[in-house]
């Protein structure tokens, strides 16, 4: 009999890239592969290119740390959105459930519990977010990424696996990367990103500050949906609002990376040797995760670190240069702790649990 997964997660690309890293190992195995998330989320757009996958939505409801009068209507949105995930899920009987996370998997988590269908979790952070704290009770397993986020877990459900990235981003062209920004090797070339929706606090100061970069460097801006801004208009500087297929390529040919200190993001910035500044979302925007991955990181020597109470004009281009030229010493660091077979490790405590 052919076995059944059922993947879930959405709300940014980080809630979706590890399971599409994942599901090429279950097409292979002859798996069929379903996906349930919001009817108009990212992980909606995302999924499209995979023809042999059926997208299920359901009804979602944002879980939110501040006050907010959508926070009023969310819960009965999250209650009906659980109502059509137990309808689903005991219709198609999965053998499993693999949640990545974000707002979009409580309901999908809730519905297979309720079906006794087993549940593992992917944690990508030190410590889990909100979505993943209200699934944890109801999961049988959590995949995580840090080997200190076991310290976080409570019982024996917590198995460390390393970092999942998405195979395609290990086989950037970057000859093609350069054509497609119209860049040169006359220039190192960074690559700035803010995640899937972009940073607003990121976008102004590398905009502020574009003059003095490119005096040294290239720039690719990959700025969020919504925020590009056509008064900047260099020809080594080039914008992005969100980058799929090609973005392989542009990072093929990155010498450094800006970037917030999301784990996927950074643990694929990891996997190609791409020396990073991280300027992690602040304790007033977030829980302080991305502030503990990033001091994780420097702390191991694989990037610089600017705190956003930190970052003015000046101490950005400082790091940013400071950054350059410790990039050759960053490599190495990374050449010498490579993560692997993550992929291996998570699909193996999938099968497991199937059985």
């Amino acid at each position: 009999m052919t076995k059944r997964i059922l993947f879930t997660g959405g709300g940014s690309a980080g809630h979706v890239t590890v399971n599409i890293a994942l599901m090429p190992i279950f097409f292979d195995m002859g798996w069929d592969v379903k996906y349930m998330g919001s009817a108009h989320g990212i992980e909606a757009e995302l999924l499209k290119k995979f023809d042999d996958v059926e997208y299920i939505p359901i009804s979602t409801g944002k879980l939110r740390r501040y006050f907010d009068l959508e926070n009023i209507k969310d819960p009965f949105r999250i209650i009906k959105g659980v109502f059509q995930a137990f309808k689903h899920i005991k219709s198609m009987k999965p053998d499993v459930v693999f949640s990545k996370g974000g707002f979009v998997s409580v309901p999908v988590v809730l519905g297979a519990w309720l079906n006794r269908v087993p549940v593992i979790i992917h944690e990508s952070d030190i410590t889990p977010g909100l979505a993943n704290k209200i699934a944890i009770p109801f999961c049988s397993k959590i995949c995580v990424t840090f080997p200190e986020a076991k310290e976080h877990m409570k019982g024996s459900k917590a198995v460390y696996v390393g970092a999942i990235v998405r195979e395609e981003l290990l086989h950037g062209r970057s000859a093609h990367g350069l054509t497609l920004c119209n860049f040169t090797r006359s220039k190192p070339i960074i690559v700035c990103m803010g995640g899937s929706l972009g940073s607003q606090r990121i976008n102004e100061i590398l905009r502020r500050n574009l003059h003095l970069l490119i005096n040294k460097y290239q720039v690719v801006h990959i700025c969020g949906r919504g925020q590009m801004n056509s008064s900047y208009n260099h020809r080594e500087y080039k914008q992005f609002e969100y980058v799929d297929n090609d973005l392989a390529d542009i990072l093929a040919m990155a010498d450094i990376v800006i970037s917030r200190a999301g784990s996927n993001s950074i643990f694929e910035f990891f996997a190609l040797k791409k020396p990073m500044l991280l300027i992690p979302l602040s304790q007033n925007a977030s829980r302080g995760d991305q502030i503990l991955n990033a001091a994780s990181f420097r702390s191991s020597g694989f990037c610089e670190v600017l705190l956003e109470e930190d970052m003015n004009d000046e101490s950005f281009v400082e790091a940013v240069n400071s950054l350059f030229e410790k990039r050759i010493a960053m490599i190495e660091n990374m050449k010498k702790s490579d993560h692997k077979n993550a992929l291996q490790k998570v699909a193996a405590v999938i099968q497991n649990l199937s059985k």
